[in-house]
């Protein structure tokens, strides 16, 4: 027998005494280090920890976060590393980086390299824990061969299909293999013969002996081993079996004393394989798995075998293309890492899936920059402007506008190079003269209607250097713009707009790389969306995958979404200012964008600057244009009741960026992703779950709000508070009252103003029933339905629900659903 133990490495550091970080401050100074990451909400999963805390049932929080080394980390880690690692450090915990390495074909140690860099950059601190699946190999084999000595395993011979077709289907149990009863010695020969590499791939697995009639269709006897020749960049040719992902997490988990192992909801179901594992290999203390609502992001694939499509393909420059995805990329555009703890903490933990608007991620790169880059001038596209009355000088410009500097909490502002200094200080030396350039499409000889910029005999005011009047341009044979003359007005000349210039002398030439989205739809896996990777990622399925070729063809239909003018790239000119700062300083050029320099290609006599964001949502802004005239197309000669936020027929109207804010906000506090955006819409529901308790109750209670009262809080007939409804979903949610019982407390106290648990003990809702009247409602009902009884007993559990339900109709409502629980078990699982 193994010995079962909760492994440390030697010289491994118990981290304690962790502490949740600091504000992050206003107007950090560049260069300054990664400001402290945001806490995490409450959530479903703080209370379940806080349980635990409190129960003792364990002495330390310890968590993990275990990518698979295929690829660089991204966009989408994002979200369940920061839900990791914060978690741990709010409790005082401890964190794990766990290398999923048990795929030969397509672990390396450049991607090992990557993703802990990028982790680290990310603000992560795993101190000694980090880990390696490949190192457990013999540990994993020893459990295995003890599974298979206990009668729990065997080595099964098959081919995959026919496998496959054994497993049977949701609607029909599956079929015992013809070598699912060979004896532990066979099976242990077999399983040793496999080690050795005497037999070919694919042709023997190891296989969990469970439950082939099994509704979880994960327990129909999962693969744990498959034969696999490959040299692994760490082990080299030392193994031929690989074990799969359902058999490796959980013991790994166990073996470093993993408490809380945290992932996305389409891992609910390999939950039962789990904790089989951590039964039937006597693991105490033993981990528990918790899922949580995963989160996609729109225009963006995070496929890693997609993600090496575009690169293989040529449509992007490798990994760190500031165009995709990848947190190597989004360093290299310039995000800073505060940016991305701040979205990570937007989105909020819940037990439901749901896309987020690529919007929310950009917006909060803005919110960031905005304190962060001081603004300059630059000017992308240029044409040489003369002005006549302009005399060489040099300007003194701040770089901070009013706005920014009045939000300042001490008064002070960030300047380039490092330090805090009054706002009077943050300046910097512009030069001008006669000769300047200005953007192209600031000058237009054939203007638009409301166009507010320089026109022929118009006017307009320079960034702090005073009005200018256009007298005349040239241009050449094309008609293209080459040359402006204007006259200097002075400075109290009247304008109808501010544009920005840059001195021509003294300007310095600049390459600009302007970045957009690299798709053009929301989203690019159209109908693919099953081929979207789990996150963490699962690199092999243990059921309908465990024995498909991992670098199978990547359906490329993606590729027809890619957007043409995600790079575009121009040659203009910078103020001269900007020579003598870090490199990594950004800048607001205005009216351009955020920008900084390309840290792999900008050098001193070559610079290059990296667009990091537009200054507004661009995209918003097209979208709500183009529903506009869709609108206005479907609706000539009908009646249209809004124009302006109607969308297709049936469908909701699109939420303003406030009400998707709220919706964010709300489902990060429990509340599902239909009832947060119907709230959002509604400001009387909006308001009444302002007074709601953040805890694991408040999904319960929006659930309320929006389908029993909704009708009358929208016309002031309501009485009770949301809070006093938390107490009656707790009791909900731990099984004491039925959901019939709780509504009918909810509506009596919706008209008085009572709490429901007073209107409950009061009118005697919850009253039950004897303990012979129950027991005479389960004998009624499973001789009512005696079929159901024998598939039960034979192994089809899940029938217990019905069972219940049926119990439950008969006593009204009335009985406890934990007494009913215990009555049908007893019941059920003795012999007629």
């Amino acid at each position: 027998m193994i010995a079962r133990f909760r492994h440390v490495p030697r010289g491994a550091a118990i981290l304690t005494g962790m502490t949740a970080p600091g504000p992050t401050p206003l107007h950090p100074a560049p260069g300054d280090a990664p400001s402290a990451a945001p806490s995490v909400a409450p959530n479903f999963i703080t209370e379940i920890i806080e349980r635990d805390l409190t129960s003792g049932r364990y002495p330390q929080v310890v968590t993990r976060f275990p990518p698979e080394p295929s690829g660089y980390a991204h966009l989408g880690h994002v979200f369940a590393s920061f839900l990791d690692f914060q978690t741990a450090a709010q409790y005082g915990g401890r964190y794990h980086l766990r290398m999923d390495d048990t795929n030969p074909d397509l672990a390396t140690q450049e991607y090992v390299d990557a993703i802990a860099d990028d982790l680290k950059w990310l603000g992560w601190d795993w101190g000694d824990h980090f880990y390696y699946a490949s190192d457990y190999f013999e540990q994993y084999y020893a459990y295995a061969e003890q599974l298979v000595r206990q009668g729990d395993a065997y080595v099964d011979s098959v081919s995959a299909d026919e496998m496959a077709r054994l497993r049977g289907d949701p609607r029909t149990p599956g079929t015992p293999s013809p070598y699912r009863d060979r004896t532990p010695a066979e099976n242990l020969d077999l399983l040793r013969r496999m080690r050795a590499c005497e037999f070919p791939d694919g042709s023997h697995v190891l296989r969990a002996k469970i439950d082939l009639a099994s509704p979880n269709m994960k327990l129909r006897d999962p693969v744990l081993y498959r034969i696999l020749r490959g040299e692994h960049y760490r082990q080299g040719s030392a193994w031929c079996i690989y074990p799969m992902y359902d058999f490796q997490h959980p013991l790994q988990d166990a073996i470093e004393g993993v408490t809380h192992s945290m992932c996305s909801l389409e891992f609910v179901d390999n939950r039962a394989i789990y904790d089989w594992l951590m039964e039937r290999l006597g693991f105490e203390p033993r981990p528990h798995q918790y899922e949580f609502g995963r989160r996609g992001l729109e225009y963006t694939i995070t496929s890693k075998r997609k993600l090496r499509r575009l690169i293989e393909g040529g449509f992007v420059n490798g990994w760190d293309d500031p165009r995709m995805p990848t947190l190597r990329a989004q360093r290299r555009l310039g995000v800073t890492p505060g940016a991305v703890r701040a979205f990570a903490a937007q989105i909020g933990v819940s037990r439901t899936n749901r896309t987020v608007d690529l919007a929310v991620y950009e917006n909060a790169v803005r919110e960031d920059l905005n304190h962060r880059a001081p603004r300059v001038m630059a000017v992308l596209d240029p044409v040489r402007v003369t002005v006549r009355g302009l005399e060489s000088g040099t300007l003194s410009l701040p770089y901070w506008p009013f706005d920014v500097v009045a939000g300042s909490p001490d008064g002070l502002v960030g300047v380039p190079g490092g330090g805090r200094v009054r706002p009077e200080e943050a300046v910097r030396a512009v030069p001008i003269g006669p000769e300047l350039y200005i953007e192209r499409e600031d000058f237009n000889p054939a203007p638009p209607k409301g166009y507010k910029r320089l026109t022929p005999g118009g006017t307009v005011r320079l960034r702090g250097a005073g009005v200018i009047r256009a007298d005349s341009f040239e241009a050449d044979a094309d008609g293209r713009v080459t040359h402006l003359h204007a006259t200097l007005l002075g400075e109290d000349a009247r304008a109808g707009g501010v544009i920005h210039w840059v001195d021509a002398a003294q300007g310095v030439p600049a390459e600009f790389r302007l970045y957009d989205r690299l798709f053009r739809v929301p989203n690019p896996e159209g109908e693919h969306e099953d081929d979207l990777e789990p996150e963490p990622d699962a690199h092999f399925d243990p059921d309908e995958a465990a024995l498909e070729d991992d670098a199978a063809p990547v359906d490329a239909g993606f590729l027809r979404y890619l957007n043409p003018g995600s790079l575009r790239v121009t040659r203009g000119v910078v103020e001269p200012s900007v020579l003598g700062d870090p490199r990594d300083t950004r800048y607001q050029f205005e009216r351009q964008g955020y920008f900084w320099r390309d840290p792999v290609d900008s050098r001193e006599d070559a610079l290059v600057f990296g667009r990091i964001i537009t200054l507004k949502d661009t995209w918003g802004r097209a979208e709500t244009k183009a529903e506009g005239r869709d609108q206005r197309a479907e609706g000539r000669g009908a009646k249209v009741e809004d124009a302006r936020t109607k969308v297709d027929a049936g469908k909701a109207p699109a939420l303003s960026p406030e009400q998707e804010a709220d919706a964010l906000r709300l489902s990060g506090l429990g509340a599902a992703d239909a009832d947060a955006r119907t709230v959002a819409r509604d400001p009387a529901l909006l308001a009444f779950l302002a007074g709601a308790v953040p805890d694991a109750t408040f999904g319960q209670v929006a659930s309320w709000a929006v389908n029993d009262l909704a009708p009358g809080l929208r016309a002031g007939d309501v009485r009770v508070d949301a809070a006093a409804l938390a107490p009656l979903a707790a009791r909900v949610a731990a099984g004491d009252l039925s959901m019939r019982v709780a509504r009918a407390a909810l509506a009596r106290a919706a008209q008085t103003g009572d709490a429901p648990l007073d209107v409950i003990e009061r009118e005697g809702l919850d009253a039950g029933v004897s303990g012979d009247a129950l027991a005479r409602a389960v004998a009624d009902a499973l001789a009512a339905h005696p079929d159901r009884v024998e598939a039960y007993r034979a192994g089809k559990t899940a029938l217990k629900g019905f069972f219940t339900g049926v119990v439950m109709r008969a006593t009204g409502g009335k009985a406890e659903p934990h007494a009913v629980s215990d009555a049908l078990d007893a019941a059920l699982n003795t012999p007629a």
